[in-house]
């Protein structure tokens, strides 16, 4: 599922082997139209523009953590990209000229392969879990380890940067705006 690139280090131990010490589990999940790593978006933009809703279905003894949940128009989803290799450090991303930390990247290949996606919440019924979302960006299976509201007064900053990507609207410290 994941092909290895020039510039690529690995760990020498798969944590996927290494004792669980934060005994994470899985609440829920996915119900998407996206069934292999291909046809998936590669994040939230690109699978908006798709127009396809997602579900995403909490399990009963988490049911009743959704109270209040209705009140949000947007949230915030964990999810354990299971099919990920856990592996991968230093990668080389195809649309990059030089390897990248795992880290100052998005990519799924990580130590702990948790994803972060923000949907619009469509529609909330807590005696069967559903969630309906506008759109996600996982396979379908894929587990969720947690759901969060999203508060656009602390959560969203508009003068957030990162150097070398062109953000439409992004305020670079020092830039000259016209």
């Amino acid at each position: 599922m994941f092909e290895t690139r020039s510039g690529e280090k690995l760990l020498e131990t798969d944590p996927a082997d290494m004792p669980p010490d934060g005994h994470v589990v899985f609440i829920g999940r996915i119900a998407s139209p996206w069934t292999t790593r291909e046809t998936c978006p590669k994040n939230m933009k690109a699978a908006r523009e798709t127009g396809q809703p997602a579900v995403l279905t909490i399990d009963l003894p988490y049911r009743e953590g959704l109270l209040g949940l209705e009140r949000a128009s947007h949230v915030i989803i964990l999810s354990w990209l299971h099919h990920a290799p856990r592996t991968l450090i230093v990668q080389k991303p195809r649309h990059a000229a030089e390897p990248k930390g795992v880290f100052s990247l998005r990519s799924p290949a990580r130590p702990n392969p948790v994803g972060l996606h923000i949907a619009r919440l469509v529609a909330l019924d807590i005696d069967t879990g559903r969630i309906d979302l506008d759109a996600i960006d996982l396979l379908d299976g894929t587990p969720v380890i947690d759901i969060k509201p999203y508060f656009a007064s602390t959560d969203a900053f508009a003068d957030a940067t990162f150097a070398g990507r062109d953000e439409p609207g992004q305020v670079v410290p020092g830039q000259v705006v016209r």
